[in-house]
């Protein structure tokens, strides 16, 4: 189920908050358990057995892990950690890469037709990330099945992150109260989040998906740019509007998620660009890839490979696609240049153009994003660069432009902490009549929602496809 289908406002998650408030004690956690797999369930019916065997499985790793460390097994813990993390790996394999792989020795067709279960790529990195951290140490192994089920597969976060460390969890579980405020601030997250993803990414997607259906030989450079301008608000909306609807309903839960985009699009280079992006992901590359490998502490060598290597992986895990292997190398590329090559050089430049050179160089590599090949990516990019266009500018870019100049506003002043400023600001007003507004614009943002829900043909979240 997705978050802007109708029967999850008002079905599944006003009957979800008003059992959770009802029920006893630790009862709360049943419920909970019982309503993700109910919201897995919905769209992967067929796999909720693979995921109950997923949860078992995981569940006595790391408790074997445990028990091997606890003996001072060193040996055998480790064996039994790269076993558990190899099967999470090819069952991820499997459902994403296989067709993929057989693709490359020309046997595609033969690839089984298996329903992909949503949000494989996330609930199997929150596992591995568990069975990492018992393994070194850093958090106990937990006793409670029902714990440990409800850490990996708890809704707001199942289908696409945040990725939420267990001991950022497992810190909640014990007390995760349900009072005004967490309602109130849950609920205005959830609002904004869907605001986002009805109001500005779906509505900028007409205009990106018209651009790309284009005919060949009719895309102008302009265009190309506008379609890459295009696809990286709509991503960010889409992406970041699903964030904050599932920090925003887990504080409905109680719990407090951290952040996952912070304006990126106002970063001054590549580095801060992905500080700022899908927070969640960086931060699991960093802790259990990048640093294992030595991190930048072991020469200018080896920083290159662990580098180009955590950005192969992250490319990979985005898709089976030579797109996204080329994009995480892409994002490899540059992020080496600038750490190496014009590090002194960038230093100097006025913060203003460094902005403008780093969105520049994040909307190229929004292309490899949305082609769905290796061939139309670069098309698309010479296109950019006049190679093959259909000269500057034509009917069709200034119909685009026209059509969504002032959403195109809109998004780029959401992309901003201004609105958020603005808010913010009604919120803490000690004024009756800013309050009044605050929750006006609210409503009125539902009631857009709900309308758009309503009349608009349904769009999924764009990282559904990660």
């Amino acid at each position: 189920m997705a978050f802007n289908n109708l029967v999850f406002p008002f079905l599944l998650l006003p009957v979800s908050l008003l059992l959770c408030l009802a029920a006893p004690g630790p009862v709360k956690h049943w419920v909970m358990l019982l309503v993700s797999l109910v919201f897995f369930a919905w769209g992967s019916p067929v796999c909720v057995l693979l995921l109950a065997c997923f949860l078992v499985f995981n569940y006595f790793t790391a408790g074997r892990i445990a028990q091997q460390l606890d003996a001072d097994n060193a040996r055998g813990a480790k064996i039994t950690l790269i076993t558990g993390v190899a099967v999470d790996l090819l069952l991820l394999g499997f459902y994403k890469y296989f067709g993929f792989l057989l693709g490359i020795f020309g046997a595609a067709d033969k690839a089984p037709s298996l329903p992909v279960p949503i949000g494989i790529s996330f609930f199997t990195f929150s596992t591995l990330s568990y069975l990492f951290d018992v393994y070194r140490g850093t958090v106990p192994n937990e006793d409670s099945f029902l714990n440990f089920s409800l850490y990996v597969s708890f809704f707001p976060k199942l289908v696409s992150g945040p990725i939420v460390p267990w001991h950022e969890f497992k810190a909640q579980l014990a007390s995760h109260p349900v009072n005004k405020e967490r309602l109130g601030s849950g609920a205005r997250k959830f609002i904004l989040g869907l605001a986002k993803k009805l109001l500005i990414a779906d509505a900028l997607g007409k205009s990106f998906y018209g651009l790309t259906a284009l005919p060949q030989g009719q895309l102008s450079m302009l265009s190309a740019w506008l379609g890459a301008l295009l696809y990286s608000l709509m991503l960010y909306f889409d992406f970041s509007g699903y964030s904050d609807m599932a920090i925003g309903l887990a504080e409905l839960f109680g719990f407090r998620f951290q952040k996952n985009f912070d304006y990126p699009y106002l970063s001054t280079s590549i580095t801060e660009f992905w500080r700022r992006w899908h927070i969640s992901l960086g931060a699991w590359f960093r802790d259990y890839v990048y640093i294992p490998l030595g991190g930048s502490r072991a020469g200018t060598g080896k920083t290159i490979r662990n580098l180009l290597i955590v950005w192969l992986l992250t490319g990979i895990w985005h898709g089976a696609n030579w797109t996204f292997i080329v994009w995480g190398l892409y994002y490899g590329l540059l992020l080496l240049l600038e750490k190496f090559v014009f590090k002194s050089l960038l230093e100097h430049l006025p913060a203003a153009l460094k902005r403008i050179l780093t969105l520049l160089l994040v909307g190229i590599g929004w292309v490899f994003f949305f082609s769905p090949s290796l061939g139309a990516a670069l098309s698309w990019i010479g296109c950019m660069f006049g190679i093959h266009s259909a000269g500057l500018a034509n009917g069709a870019t200034l119909y685009y432009l026209g059509s969504s100049l002032l959403l195109l506003i809109v998004a780029v002043l959401g992309a901003t902490p201004l609105p958020a400023r603005l808010g913010g600001n009604l919120l803490r007003s000690p004024s009756a009549g800013a309050k009044i507004a605050s929750v006006a614009w609210y409503a009125v943002l539902l009631i857009l929602c709900i309308a758009a829900m309503v009349s608009a043909t349904y769009s999924s979240f764009l990282y559904f496809q990660f």
